[in-house]
């Protein structure tokens, strides 16, 4: 091992004896007492030394034996140290590509502030590699999110979506100008591509070969997540079940990202089997609002889908942001806010709010039945037009 201080958060001392590191309310540690002579060894852990050789240090500085073993458990307790030699194979190997490190080194501090045990960091940053995302939708909000998860790791980022690229489509960190008129499953490929710090991981041929020989129709990997991000609003403001079924199906956990006239949709994040679907939406409204798959039908007309939607696009970008963000905490091993629940934003004011998406016991998904049936009223649960 070779400790050092997490260089993402800043250090300050409060007085002789008190130092705080970090500034952020959510990710602050103060420690203390730390007498002068300790202060002075702090800046020993850099991660150039192993822990034999900051034992001699600390003797030479004078400090007593087991006070440096006894200092990084303290540290290390506090979420504070990291190993910049730890994580196993697939770390090292990450570190050996300067290139890709370089990239992704952002990310590997912002992981740094968010995980507690030493190389937990770059070992989940290691791990995005072999992940594989399938993005559905490639407008101006699908686009971006499957070009931010690509330049954050994530190996193996699909795209899928029909038509070809309009000049409406055209976003930044999305499809250029001069992708209008390309198809645009091909275009988000390419995208993807220039965007990836590194090429996606091959499969290993060595134990794949035989089965595909008794087994011509071998399957990739199933994907870790899949996100919808639909080019028209009402498909994310009220997902048909179809759009997700086979997920539900599959088990395959899903997000939902998009923008419906001026407000922007971040979740739900659906755990098939353990949070609300899209179905489990549709009969919660119908449930409120009888009228509801009435509405729905004359919304979804081919006249309406024809005409281009409103889609402000820094609305677009910022949804397109989170819905990044909190796929990546997902496939990091975190549950975000959006599991079992929607952020919202509204222009002009666009206050993130979010609502819930509650299981329902007749929906055949069996989130609901997992939540013991326990049916949500209409006075408790929300009722607005936003609610779904």
């Amino acid at each position: 091992m070779h400790p050092i201080l997490k260089p993402a958060l800043r250090r300050g001392w409060h007085d002789l004896n008190t130092v705080q590191f970090g500034l952020t309310p959510a990710h602050a540690v103060v420690l203390g007492p730390v007498d002068t002579v300790t202060g002075s060894f702090l800046t020993l852990l850099d991660g150039t030394r192993g822990v034999p050789l900051l034992r001699d240090e600390a003797r030479t500085m004078g400090l007593p034996d087991g006070h440096v073993d006894a200092l990084l458990e303290r540290l290390s307790g506090a979420g504070l140290l990291d190993d910049a030699t730890g994580g196993g194979p697939p770390a090292e190997e990450l570190r050996s590509r300067t290139g890709v490190m370089d990239r992704l080194r952002p990310d590997h501090a912002a992981l740094t502030v968010t995980t507690s045990e030493p190389a937990e960091a770059v070992v989940k940053l290691a791990a995005r590699h072999s992940t594989r995302v399938q993005v559905r939708g490639a407008g101006r909000v699908g686009a971006v999110i499957a070009s931010v998860l690509a330049s954050a790791g994530v190996g193996h980022v699909e795209v899928r979506d029909g038509g070809c690229v309009e000049p409406w489509d055209v976003a930044p960190g999305g499809h250029p100008m001069e992708a209008v008129g390309e198809r645009r499953a091909v275009s988000g490929r390419r995208l993807v591509r220039s965007m990836a710090p590194t090429r996606p991981p091959r499969p290993d041929r060595r134990e794949a070969a035989p089965a595909r020989l008794a087994e011509p129709d071998h399957e990739e990997p199933p994907f870790s997540l899949v996100i919808i991000a639909p080019r028209d609003g009402l498909a994310v403001h009220s997902p048909a079940p179809a759009a997700d079924e086979d997920l539900v199906a599959a088990g395959i956990p899903h997000l939902y990202a998009g923008v419906v006239e001026a407000t922007g949709v971040v979740g739900p994040l659906v755990l098939p089997g353990g949070t609300g679907c899209a179905h489990c939406l549709l009969l919660g409204r119908t449930d409120r609002d009888p009228s509801w798959p009435r509405l729905l039908a004359q919304w979804g007309s081919g006249r309406a889908a024809r005409q281009v939607q409103a889609c402000d696009l820094g609305l677009a970008t910022a949804v397109a942001g989170l819905a990044a963000a909190h796929g990546l905490a997902f496939l990091d091993g975190e549950l975000p806010s959006s599991t079992g629940a929607r952020w919202e934003a509204a222009a002009p004011g666009l206050d993130w709010h979010a609502r819930p998406v509650w299981p329902h016991p007749r929906c055949p998904c069996g989130a609901g039945e997992r939540a013991n049936g326990q049916e949500v009223s209409v006075e408790e649960g929300p009722h607005d037009t936003m609610a779904g």
